[in-house]
């Protein structure tokens, strides 16, 4: 079996369509369909259901399609490698990192890391956990930023930050003169809160399940600078990393009445090729932090 045929099959099964994967391929559409068709040819086999408008995996398209995901990210890793073996000066780091964390941790950090590595390309991904998640299981970024109480089994990780979540009101709002707040009187007034998908909203809707509570959400954005504005203005109230709001005087913070810490962790895909650029970022984030970059053999 040939690679090109396989990578091929492999878009056209991603993307759901022939059309699409020729666009992003760069190729012309049945010079994708006459390699499919040999393909399925050569191993005797239906792969894709052809109907008028639509395709569909078949069985037999499903199993392979599992199959080729690892085959290609692992000719994807080899071909890194041995690059790196050649001595290869320059080197890219693909990361996902949450909107909260992109806004308002990582700015100096990627410029200080930027300072020291300036022949290193960055590519950063925003959006919520469990997106960052799926990319880079498929192998479309090198690491993530991912929060430690579910690291799957596919995933490494190594903590590089504990910060705590604030509840966050307006200098008018009746909380604002009390150093906590329980769960229960938080979920009953109107929220403003991220979007499902983010691990912070993951955070608030797995301890609304455990105090038996509805969330009062009266607002729905993942966007950090609205939700403030949403709470300053007392439409709502929120709960945000310490980073995001300790330096606005316009808006008071307390704690829950048990404080809520979150781990929050870099991870990269178990047993995937980590590229050099990748484990000298993962140093330097650690490094940064206050964490040690080690595991229990002394070496990432």
């Amino acid at each position: 079996m040939e690679l090109k045929p396989l990578r091929y099959f492999y878009e056209v099964a991603r993307l759901g369509s022939f059309t699409r994967a020729a666009e992003r391929l760069n190729l012309a559409q049945p010079a994708i369909s006459m390699s499919i068709r040999k393909l399925e040819d050569e191993l005797q086999l239906t792969l894709f259901h052809r109907r008028e408008r639509t395709i569909a995996l078949t069985d037999e398209g499903q199993r392979l399609f599992v199959q080729a995901e690892k085959i290609l990210q692992a000719v994807s890793d080899a071909e890194l490698e041995m690059q790196e073996l050649k001595g290869l000066e320059r080197g890219e780091v693909r990361v996902g990192i949450p909107s909260m964390l992109g806004s308002f941790y990582f700015p100096p950090i990627l410029m200080a890391f930027r300072h020291r590595y300036p022949g290193l390309v960055f590519s950063v991904h925003e959006g919520g956990a469990v997106q960052l998640q799926q990319m880079l299981e498929k192998g479309e970024l090198d690491l993530a930023v991912i929060e430690s109480q579910q690291i799957p089994e596919m995933l490494e990780a190594r903590a590089f930050l504990r910060e705590e979540m604030r509840v966050v009101v307006a200098r008018e709002h009746p909380f604002a003169g009390r150093s906590s707040v329980s769960l229960e009187e938080f979920f009953a007034e109107e929220l403003a809160m991220f979007k499902p998908g983010y691990f912070h909203r993951k955070v608030l809707d797995r301890l609304a399940r455990e105090v038996g509570c509805t969330p009062n959400i009266g607002f729905e954005t993942n966007l950090v600078p609205l939700i403030r504005a949403i709470v300053k203005q007392g439409f709502g109230i929120s709960t945000l990393l310490n980073m995001a709001v300790e330096d606005d005087p316009e808006l008071v913070t307390l704690s829950f009445d048990q404080p809520i810490l979150l781990d929050l962790c870099i991870a990269w895909r178990k047993g995937g090729y980590l590229s050099q650029a990748n484990r000298v970022f993962v140093d330097f984030l650690q490094e940064a932090s206050g964490f040690v970059a080690q595991d229990d053999t002394g070496q990432l």
